[in-house]
């Protein structure tokens, strides 16, 4: 329900809930919330749809959209992604694919692949159709938290006309802005693990055969690790992910840099000898933070406005919305008054949403690594760890306890591992702590 802030029009600045950010989790935490009767009302500083990076989902992003009621929509607007594929070498036609119907558990059998901003405005709409008060370029200037829980918010519309809200509850959903954390000096920049990203859509290129022609590939290569992901109408979404380090060498063009960063993988490279840029191609900075807190009396993050990781294995989205979807018992015990159940029900959230994190943290600080490329490029499937790592691909890390434990054991395997290739180990991760303590400015070296 779109509103314009005309009292006549409007519900009360006092809502149940009020929420910062229209993206994935804001919206999908917006939606059930509505659906339980609350009045809700969402606060999105751009405007639908909007660019955003990110567009591959992972499997057990489905179960959260069929709930939504969402998935219908979902399969008419994405590309079916039945798994990832890794390349090694210089032979573009050399590669292993690890498909999402080997995983242990019950996790769907494949995902999709989709425009974020047609994705992201499939939600918004969901959520406005849901009940939830939406105003879009709509921004939020501060926040005053109160130790009761009776915070106030103040926003700007379009008009330049300032307004204060008093919800019964409040939830940061900003994304990568972590409004609340920055703003609190709770942000925390990752000291283990940095990097930046160039990226763009193009069309013309070369995608796998058969049912492997919406999978998403990933390439090591000198200075990080290239995605490349199948869209609908020959759309292909290419990035790479580098090290600060090497990025700070950009200068001139940004497509031109990209092309060249694009040729230092030979197996990518070939790929894209008829491909065209259809958009600009975009420059970012991508540091992994958490925020030292996540809850409150009275307020929630989730998604990115609490932690980023880096985005190896396209966990931002399914992160946010399965954080947005826990959420919503802890949001219902606040406004029922529970003050008690409140604060369990926080802890085990954040417990929760902590080994998650913590189980692609571990992959993403050493996916670069001679270690994790030798063992990817050559897996095992002793006591099943092979399909645990691809459960963990799919998205199964947080209650599958069976996918858990093999993936300590993969860990002991990559103990080994790093050891028998002690010098390269050493030097490849000095290399990720130094890239750590460097910024990034994303229009630095421009010419």
């Amino acid at each position: 329900m779109q509103c314009n802030l005309n009292p006549t029009d409007c519900m009360s600045l006092s809502p149940d809930v009020l929420i910062i950010g229209g993206g994935p989790a804001g919206s999908t935490i917006g939606t059930f919330l509505a659906r339980k009767g609350r009045k809700v009302v969402l606060l999105e500083k751009d405007e639908h749809p909007r660019f955003h990076i990110g567009e591959s989902l992972l499997p057990m992003n489905l179960p959260i959209l069929e709930r939504l009621g969402a998935l219908e929509q979902m399969k008419k607007i994405g590309v079916v992604k039945r798994g990832a594929d890794f390349t090694y070498g210089d032979d573009p036609l050399v590669y292993r694919t690890y498909n999402f119907d080997r995983a242990l558990g019950e996790s769907p059998d494949h995902a999709f692949e989709v425009k974020r901003e047609t994705f992201d405005y499939m939600l918004f709409e969901n959520c406005q159709q849901a009940g939830v008060e939406t105003h879009q370029k709509h921004k939020v200037l501060k926040t005053e938290l109160d130790p009761g829980g009776a915070h106030r918010v103040y926003s700007q519309d379009t008009e330049g006309n300032e307004h204060q809200w008093t919800p019964r509850f409040l939830i940061d959903a900003s994304g990568r802005d972590a409004f609340m954390a920055a703003a609190n000096g709770w942000k925390r920049k990752n000291s283990m693990h940095a990097s930046a990203a160039i990226f763009g859509h193009f069309k013309g290129v070369q995608r796998r055969p058969g049912n492997n022609a919406g999978n998403i590939s990933l390439y090591w290569f000198p200075h990080g690790w290239l995605w490349m992901i199948p869209l609908q109408d020959d759309l292909m979404s290419i990035g790479a992910v580098c090290w600060p380090e090497y990025l700070k060498q950009r200068r001139g063009e940004t497509e031109n840099f990209f092309w060249k960063t694009l040729a230092l993988c030979p197996a990518a490279h070939k790929r894209v000898v008829n491909a065209q840029a259809v958009a600009p191609v975009r420059v970012t900075g991508n540091y992994s933070y958490r925020a030292a807190r996540m809850s409150g009396n009275g307020y929630l993050l989730v998604g990115d406005a609490f932690a980023f990781i880096d985005p190896v294995f396209s966990s931002g989205v399914y992160l946010a919305m399965n954080s947005a979807e826990g959420g919503v018992p802890i949001v219902e015990h606040w406004l029922n008054g529970e003050r008690r159940e409140f604060a369990s029900a926080c802890r085990r959230f954040e417990r929760r949403t902590r080994t998650g994190l913590r189980a692609y943290s571990w992959f993403i600080y050493r996916f670069t690594s001679p270690a994790m490329r030798n063992l990817f490029k050559a897996p095992r499937n002793v006591m099943q760890v092979e399909q645990a790592v691809i459960s963990m691909l799919a998205g199964d890390v947080f209650a599958n306890r069976n996918v858990q434990l093999r993936l300590i054991l993969f860990r002991m395997i990559y103990s080994v591992s790093w050891l028998m290739r002690l010098k390269e180990s050493f030097f490849a991760r000095r290399r990720r702590l130094h890239n750590a303590t460097l910024t990034f400015n994303d229009s630095e070296n421009v010419i």
